[in-house]
C-alpha cells in the first residue's frame, strides 16, 4: 500500500493545480463529464464547492463529499470554495463554522474562497421578488400542516392553495411585508408557482422562503424571512460560478427544481447538478440531528467524542488524515448506494500507523511480578527498537529490575492446554529482557492473585546470541519503579446494530417550515460497551508524550494521547484501533 503525506510546503496543491496527495480520482463518471466539458467548451474553467450548513460538526460521511469536491477542482486545475449554507438561524452556530473550517484543514484541503449563502441575501431576495412580477411564486397563508395535507402523496396529486391566484400586486405587497417583519413565524410563505399535479412531489409548489424571528449568526437582525435551502442552493451555485455541483443522491429528486430556480430566476451562469453515492459505515449514525441529540442528553462526551463518527471525534481518537483519504480514494466516486464495512475504514488507519507509530509497551491490567533472584536496587537498562518494521525509527533505551508489571491474562495458575504464557512452573521471554519461571503466587485473603514470584536466567538476555532452549511464549512488560501511571480508553462502537437505517440529511423543500424532533428509537441500539476505562501504566519515557502522539502498544493497538483528558505525567490514550482484524481488501 503506497502512502501519500502532505508537504508543509506543497505550494502547487495549495494553489489548486494537483490533488492534495498526487493521486487523481479513480475513472469514474463525473470525471468523464467534466473532461468533456472542458473539451467541448461547456466549460473554461472547473469551479466546485463544499457547501455544508453549519448546524452541526462534520462527519465520516462529509469526508468523501470534501474529497470529491477539492480533488476534482484541483485535477482539473480548478477551484473549489467553502460555502457554509446558513439558511437556517434557528440551527446555525459560530462554533460550527469554525469546527467545519478545522475540520476540512486538518483532512489536508485549502479553499479558494470561503462564502456564506447570507452573503448573497440580497440578491436571493430580489431572485424572488422577479418570481412573483412573473407570476412564478405567491405567498400562502396556509399552515404547515395544511400546506402538507394537500401537497398529496407519490400516488395521488396535490391540491392548488386557496391563496394561489393573489394578484401579483398583492403578493408582492404580502412579501414585502413579510419581510419588513410584520407577520409571526408561520404565519406566511412564499411558495413557488409550479405543478400541484407534479409526479415529482418536489415539483408541487415547494416553499422557497419562511419567516422566523431569529438572530442570524452572520447577518445579525437584518433579515427575518429566510430563503430555503432548495431555494437559495441554486442560486448560490449561479452567483459563484459553480460550474458542477456535486452532491449526494439524495438530493437527485430534488435536481427538477434546482434547475427550474436556475432559469426562473434568470441566472446568467448556468451550473449543473450531479450525483454521487453518499458513503454509509456499518455501526454508525451520521444524521446531524440524531448526532445533536446523543451530545446534548449527555451519551457522548461533546461532539469530539472519540466514539462519535465526526471528523473531530476520529481525529481526537487517533485517526490520521491520511488514512480517511485513502479510505475515500479506496471507495472510489459512482452512483451506487450501499453500506461500507467499519473494519474497511479501520484496515486504512491501521496501514497509515504501521509505519509511523512507534512500538512499545504498556500493561492495561497490570499483575506485578517480583524476579527474586534479581539484585535489590538495581536498574539495567535494556536496547529496544522502536519500529521492527521501519529502522529509520531508531532504538530507544528501557529500564529494568527485579519488579515489573504484566498483564493480568498473561498469567494462569490452572492454565487450559496450549496456554504458552505465565504459569506455576513454566518459562517464558520478556520481550526485549529475558527468560522468567513462575515459582510461587501470593494472594489476599479472598483468594485473588496479587503478585508473582519468579526468578530469570541471565544468560537469556535478548540479542545476546543465546541457543541453549527455547520457549513457546513471549509476553510484554513494564519495569515498576518507573513506570507511569496511565489511563487506556477502550472503545467499541457506538451502534450495536450493524446496519443501522439508511440516514437521508436532505432537506425537501418545504421541510423547514415545522421544526421536527429527532426520534429517539435510534438511542435504542447505543452500544452499553462503548467505552471501558481501565487503569495501567506505560514506559517510563512516555511521561513526555503530548496530545495527539501515537503508538502501537503490543498486543493491544495503536494508540493515541488524548488532548481533553491527559494531564502532564499521567496520560489518557485512546485506543485508535486493534491491533489485527480479519478483514482484507477485495483483489481488484
Amino acid at each position: 500500500m503506497k502512502h501519500f503525506v502532505i508537504s508543509e510546503s506543497s505550494n502547487q496543491f495549495m494553489k489548486g493545480l494537483i490533488p492534495v496527495d498526487n493521486r487523481t480520482t479513480p475513472p469514474n463518471f463525473i470525471k468523464n463529464i467534466i473532461t468533456e466539458d472542458l473539451r467541448s467548451g461547456k466549460v473554461q474553467e472547473v469551479i466546485t464547492r463544499f457547501p455544508p450548513e453549519p448546524n452541526g460538526y462534520l462527519h465520516i460521511g462529509h469526508a468523501k463529499a470534501i474529497w470529491i469536491n477539492f480533488t476534482l477542482g484541483a485535477e482539473f486545475g480548478g477551484k473549489t470554495n467553502l460555502r457554509f449554507d446558513d439558511t437556517n438561524p434557528v440551527k446555525e452556530d459560530v462554533e460550527y463554522v469554525q469546527s467545519i473550517q478545522e475540520d476540512v484543514k486538518w483532512l489536508g484541503f485549502e479553499w479558494n474562497e470561503k462564502r456564506f449563502a447570507s452573503d448573497y441575501f440580497d440578491e436571493m431576495y430580489n431572485r424572488a421578488v422577479l418570481l412573483i412580477q412573473k407570476g412564478k411564486a405567491y405567498v400562502d397563508d396556509q399552515s404547515a400542516d395544511e400546506i402538507r395535507e394537500m401537497r398529496g402523496t407519490l400516488t395521488e396529486p396535490g391540491k392548488n392553495s386557496p391563496y394561489r391566484d393573489r394578484t401579483v400586486e398583492e403578493n408582492l405587497d404580502l412579501f414585502a411585508r413579510m419581510r419588513a417583519g410584520e407577520f409571526q413565524n408561520g404565519e406566511k410563505v412564499l411558495r413557488a408557482k409550479i405543478d400541484m399535479a407534479s409526479p415529482n412531489i418536489n415539483l408541487r409548489d415547494p416553499v422557497i422562503y419562511r419567516i422566523a424571528h431569529a438572530h442570524h449568526h452572520n447577518t445579525g437582525d437584518k433579515w427575518c424571512i429566510y430563503p430555503m435551502y432548495a431555494f437559495a442552493h441554486p442560486l448560490e451555485d449561479a452567483i459563484e460560478g459553480v460550474t458542477h455541483s456535486l452532491c449526494s443522491l439524495e438530493f437527485e429528486d430534488q435536481r427538477p427544481f434546482y434547475d427550474w430556480v436556475i432559469a426562473e430566476c434568470e441566472m446568467e451562469s448556468q451550473p449543473h447538478q450531479y450525483e454521487f453515492g453518499r458513503l454509509n459505515l456499518s455501526q454508525m449514525v451520521t444524521s446531524k440531528r440524531k448526532l445533536k441529540l446523543l451530545v446534548d442528553e449527555g451519551h457522548v462526551d461533546g461532539w469530539d467524542d472519540p466514539r462519535m463518527p465526526t471528523i473531530s471525534g476520529l481525529r481526537r481518537r487517533g485517526y490520521t488524515p491520511e488514512a480517511i483519504r485513502d479510505f475515500v480514494f479506496e471507495t472510489g466516486i459512482s452512483k451506487s448506494q450501499g453500506v461500507i464495512d467499519l473494519q474497511t475504514l479501520e484496515h486504512f488507519v491501521r496501514e497509515d500507523l504501521k509505519l509511523k507509530a512507534p512500538r512499545t509497551m504498556a500493561v492495561l491490567h497490570p499483575l506485578k511480578v517480583v524476579i527474586t533472584n534479581y539484585p535489590e536496587g538495581e536498574v539495567e537498562w535494556l536496547e529496544a527498537e522502536n519500529n521492527v518494521e521501519n529502522p529509520e525509527m531508531g532504538n530507544r533505551k528501557i529500564p529494568f529490575s527485579r519488579e515489573i508489571y504484566i498483564e493480568q491474562d498473561d498469567f494462569m495458575e490452572n492454565p487450559p492446554n496450549k496456554y504458552f504464557r505465565l504459569f506455576p512452573g513454566n518459562e517464558v521471554r520478556l520481550k526485549h529482557a529475558y527468560f522468567i519461571k513462575c515459582n510461587d503466587v501470593i494472594k489476599d485473603a479472598e483468594g485473588n492473585v496479587t503478585e508473582i514470584h519468579c526468578t530469570y536466567d541471565p544468560e537469556t538476555k535478548s540479542g545476546s546470541g543465546f541457543t541453549g532452549r527455547k520457549v513457546k511464549g513471549t509476553i510484554h512488560w513494564v519495569e515498576a519503579s518507573q513506570a507511569v501511571p496511565a489511563e487506556f480508553r477502550l472503545y467499541e462502537p457506538l451502534i450495536s446494530a450493524e446496519a443501522p437505517e439508511a440516514e437521508v440529511e436532505a432537506e425537501v423543500a418545504g421541510a423547514e417550515i415545522v421544526e421536527e424532533q429527532p426520534e429517539k428509537t435510534f438511542l435504542d441500539q447505543l452500544n452499553p460497551n462503548s467505552l471501558e476505562i481501565v487503569h495501567g501504566y506505560v514506559e517510563q519515557e512516555m511521561q513526555e508524550a503530548k496530545a495527539q502522539d501515537k503508538f502501537q502498544f503490543f498486543r493491544h493497538g495503536y494508540f493515541s494521547v488524548d488532548p481533553k483528558h491527559s494531564e502532564p505525567g499521567r496520560p489518557v490514550f485512546n485506543r485508535v484501533v486493534s491491533l489485527k482484524s480479519s478483514f482484507q481488501l477485495p483483489k481488484a
